[in-house]
């Protein structure tokens, strides 16, 4: 897809409603006590205003001579913020208050803060983006709060698209490499995946375990979105790469 198709997609799904916020809540004490932490935290983390990605959007875009790339940035950083939004519109109604501070989230701000780099931050969302997507299925699964199941739904719908938006600029950055760099980047991209997934795990194993998924589970699905994402674009490459160097041998 171009980032102009980017844009329509992105246009087209803020018009789609699919949560029913005249639901009341109907989530347990017991059920609280397991997701609140966890909840809060993400909510924190999806409010973020985005002005340092889209600081690196922009430049990006201007040495890629692609404007519209800018544009489907902000709109996916407003998809971003809906979901924050509705994260905390549910701590609301439940009763629970929004928290103002997270070390997880503190440390991501901080790295974000100094980078401008497309490539770090593509990197970073694809990442936080497969563990989201198994964050907030854990979190469907841990309730049976019907309200609380259509805003995961609603998130888990608009993540697959993010992963996919952010994949398919990871390969554009990735295929302009040589092939040094294609090596050294497929390592590095690796240990980041699974570093990161690990911090999170440590960070959110309460609602990863009441969600059905033990470490090896989860591990197990990282796996998966790892061979789908990064190693689909880097590892691709570099046995594409080796067999170009026997041919020509």
């Amino acid at each position: 897809m171009t980032s102009k198709q980017w844009i329509d997609h992105f246009a087209a799904n803020a018009k789609c409603y699919r949560v029913n916020w005249e639901i009341k809540p109907t989530i347990s004490e017991k059920e609280v006590c397991v997701i609140l932490s966890s909840l809060q935290a993400w909510q924190l983390g999806e409010t973020s205003d985005g002005k340092n990605l889209l600081r690196a959007a922009t430049l990006y875009s201007k040495k890629i001579n692609d404007s519209d790339y800018v544009e489907a940035v902000k709109l996916f950083i407003k998809e971003e913020q809906k979901h924050g939004n509705s994260l905390g519109r549910y701590l609301d109604e439940i009763g629970q208050k929004r928290i103002t501070y997270n070390w997880g989230d503190y440390l991501f701000r901080k790295i974000r803060y100094f980078n401008t780099s497309m490539e770090i931050w593509t990197l970073t969302v694809i990442v936080v983006e497969s563990t989201a997507q198994i964050f907030y299925q854990s979190l469907k699964d841990a309730t049976n709060c019907a309200l609380l199941k259509q805003i995961a739904t609603d998130i888990l719908i608009d993540e697959a698209y993010h992963i996919d938006f952010q994949t398919q600029r990871m390969q554009v950055i990735f295929s302009a490499k040589n092939n040094f760099e294609k090596l050294i980047c497929h390592h590095i991209y690796k240990l980041f995946f699974f570093t990161t997934s690990l911090v999170v795990w440590f960070a959110h194993k309460k609602i990863f375990q009441a969600g059905g998924n033990n470490f090896s589970k989860y591990r197990k699905k990282m796996g998966i979105k790892y061979m789908k994402t990064l190693n689909r674009i880097s590892g691709y490459s570099m046995q594409e790469s080796r067999v170009t160097s026997v041919t020509t041998t």
